[in-house]
């Protein structure tokens, strides 16, 4: 039987409030509906998540570093701290796995601010 792949899932600031916070952008989707949709398409593809939401950088920062060598990828939408945050996109860079950059609305439609990614260049894809 093949090993199965390990996937480490990060979803950035805010994310939490899925299915609440502006939802005419958003949607009424929730973050626990996301995870269980992704659970179950990583069950049946054979990976085993690790799934995680923070609203601190370093902690998200850490959580990317303590997987070094752990994971075979990375899904993340780093949300806010696309546009900010090079620690993250340096963390993810370390990690020398696929990343998938994942947002929820169309970023390049939106506020001038929004149309730079950090991850962006590290990602295999968005």
């Amino acid at each position: 039987m093949a090993e199965r792949r390990r996937l480490l899932v990060l979803h950035g600031p805010n994310l939490q409030l899925l299915g609440k916070r502006q939802p005419e952008i958003y949607g009424t989707t929730t973050l626990d509906d996301i995870n269980r949709t992704l659970r179950e398409r990583a069950e049946t593809s054979g990976f085993d998540l690790d799934i995680h939401q923070s609203n601190s950088e370093g902690s998200i920062v850490t959580l990317i570093g303590d997987r070094l060598g752990k994971v075979d990828g990375v899904l993340i939408n780093p949300a806010a701290y696309t546009h900010t945050s090079v620690a993250i996109a340096d963390a993810l860079a370390a990690l020398a796995v696929p990343v998938i950059e994942i947002h929820l609305s169309n970023v390049a439609a939106r506020e001038s601010f929004r149309h730079h990614s950090y991850v962006a260049p590290i990602a295999a894809g968005t």
